[in-house]
């Protein structure tokens, strides 16, 4: 089977609420074609997220010039968990309902101020009217309905802790805490409106795994009118040894670009962005609705 991609850019995201970089900051990894048409590889550590938007914004349209298709992917959930647009009683039940909210609520300056508690504090506020079920902030952010610390329990009347890719995906944490070690809820909150705007300046040219593929197996035909498709990855999957001096997130986003078109080239990646044979159909649904699922996994 020929190449899906003949480029791979991965993205090291953060929510930090200052300018940073090294170690766990942003960082983009890009693996494509030079004029010999060998594979190499380049990366970028930007110290804040309107910095790292314009940087990708650049790599893409550059790739565009180029004719190459590109797969993207972010290391942050690009869906909630089922159930989330309805909890919020959006007009649209589904991811883009969800995408749409966040783009309208969500406030991200160029020096990384952010008001992702404060987001979290009104979807608490329009879920339950309780502290729940986001959870997590610095004692100056603790709000009327959002607590710093896990809340005794997270109810059954709110979405599920877990997606499905993430009860499939061991070591991986919920989106509902957004603040402290390995959280990735804050990076979803700051990071799926930059998705977004990505999404909209190209427009039917790029297409988000798996809402606008489908969760299925994907072939070349499919991808005819294609040039970027964003995926969700979770760098854990794969365990590489940072070079001496080398930040881990760095190792990551190499590890995570030379992993996928290892697979593409042995014409495996197709099958990746399909289910199991033993995946239940609802799983599928859900994954294509409302919460996406994890590449790889």
């Amino acid at each position: 089977m020929a190449r899906l991609f003949n480029a791979y850019v991965m993205v090291d995201w953060s929510a930090n609420s200052k300018p940073k970089t090294g170690s766990d900051s942003i960082w983009i990894g890009v693996l494509k074609r030079d004029v010999r048409f060998q594979f190499g590889f380049e990366s970028f550590n930007c110290p804040t997220r309107a910095e790292a938007e314009k940087r990708l914004v650049l790599i893409l349209d550059d790739l565009k010039k180029r004719g190459e298709r590109v797969l993207i992917g972010f290391d942050f959930p690009l869906g909630f968990p089922r159930g989330t647009s309805a909890a919020l009683k959006l007009k649209t039940e589904d991811w883009a309902g969800l995408w749409a909210f966040l783009a309208a609520n969500v406030v991200d300056k160029a020096d990384n101020t952010n008001n992702r508690f404060a987001v979290a504090n009104k979807m608490n506020r329009l879920m339950t009217d309780e502290a729940r079920p986001f959870w997590g902030s610095p004692p100056k952010d603790v709000q009327r309905w959002l607590s710093a610390t896990k809340p005794p329990a997270h109810g059954e009347d709110v979405p599920p802790v877990l997606r499905h890719a993430e009860v499939a995906t061991p070591g991986a944490k919920a989106i509902w805490q957004i603040f402290g070690n390995g959280t990735v809820g804050s990076q979803a909150i700051v990071g799926i409106p930059v998705v977004g705007r990505l999404k909209a300046a190209r427009g039917e040219a790029m297409k988000i795994w798996p809402f606008e593929t489908g969760y299925r197996a994907l072939t070349p035909a499919d991808l005819e009118e294609v040039e970027i498709v964003a995926a969700e990855v979770y760098p854990s999957l794969l365990k590489p040894e940072p070079l001496p001096g080398e930040a881990k997130d760095l190792a990551q986003v190499r590890a995570l670009c030379q992993h996928f078109a290892k697979l593409d080239e042995a014409g495996k990646l197709a099958a990746a962005f399909g289910p199991g044979k033993d995946t239940a159909a609802d799983v599928v649904l859900d994954a294509e609705r409302e919460e996406g699922w994890i590449l790889g996994v």
